[in-house]
């Protein structure tokens, strides 16, 4: 076995075990920890879904929305600040490129809330097309709490067409972008039939998932890394075998070069 310490066999094992303890470390672990967070997730919507709509001051006291109210269904009065408005760029709904509109709103208490007034489409995947401004005068809306997306990238807002463009849907970006104060993190995103809406953006995840999507994936990872050793093992073996060989042949050979007798196989059917 000692061929097993020659450079090229200790770069295959290396790489396999390196395979399969990602696949039982990394790769399982965050797709069974995906399939729980998705599960969770739809646990707080349906549970939303099932209370009805509560004033935002009641559920968000302070300066940012709790993550555990996530997907509560709250209504907001206060007055639209169209002048303060973002574009969240490069978003896919139903497949197609989109844009969302974040439209701040002050409330009456003076506190600042971002609220996503839904999607519109992009022409030709790019140009801004015009869309409905968000009403003027006092409004109450109805829609659902959502905490602050990331834009991992780090890139900075920009204007477009007379259009303020962020990357995420972040109320922090939006006030970066604004100049505003006072904005809560977090930010409402509209249901269909409120003042000022477009397109709604649809409740994610979607009711019609299949179960356990994420957690078939992560036993196909845990699958992969038994046949990776399964199949170093073969591997090793093989060569085993192979050397085996190799050596029984030459010990033939040098046999019949010196003249000695080999004995013929054993034959059954011998008389």
């Amino acid at each position: 076995m000692r061929f097993l310490l020659r450079p090229g066999w200790l770069a295959f094992m290396a790489v396999v075990i390196a395979f399969v303890v990602a696949c039982y470390t990394l790769l399982a672990p965050w797709q069974f920890g995906r399939e729980h967070q998705r599960d969770a997730q739809q646990q707080a919507i349906d549970l939303a879904n099932s209370t009805p709509p509560v004033p935002f001051p009641q559920l968000v006291t302070a300066g940012a929305i709790d993550p555990a109210s996530e997907w509560r269904q709250v209504t907001v009065t206060g007055r639209y600040l169209p002048e303060s408005e973002a574009l969240v760029r490069l978003r896919f709904i139903d497949g197609a490129p989109a844009s969302e509109v974040l439209t701040p709103v002050r409330l009456d208490d003076g506190r600042i809330v971002a609220v996503d007034r839904g999607s519109v489409a992009m022409d030709d995947g790019q140009a801004i097309p015009t869309f409905a401004a968000a009403p003027t005068g006092p409004v109450t809306l109805t829609g659902r709490l959502r905490v602050n997306e990331t834009d991992t990238s780090g890139r900075p807002p920009l204007t477009t067409d007379g259009h303020r463009q962020i990357y995420a849907a972040d109320s922090r970006e939006l006030a970066t972008a604004a100049g505003l104060t006072g904005v809560v993190q977090g930010y409402v995103m509209l249901a269909a039939g409120q003042p000022g809406v477009l397109t709604p953006i649809p409740v994610s995840p979607p009711t019609s998932a299949a179960p356990f999507t994420n957690g078939s994936y992560a036993l196909q990872w845990l699958t992969f890394g038994a046949i990776a050793l399964i199949a170093l093992g073969y591997f090793i073996r093989l060569e085993i075998l192979q050397r085996r060989g190799r050596r029984e042949r030459k010990a033939s050979l040098r046999d019949a070069l010196a003249g000695r007798d080999v004995d013929p196989p054993v034959s059954g059917n011998a008389p």
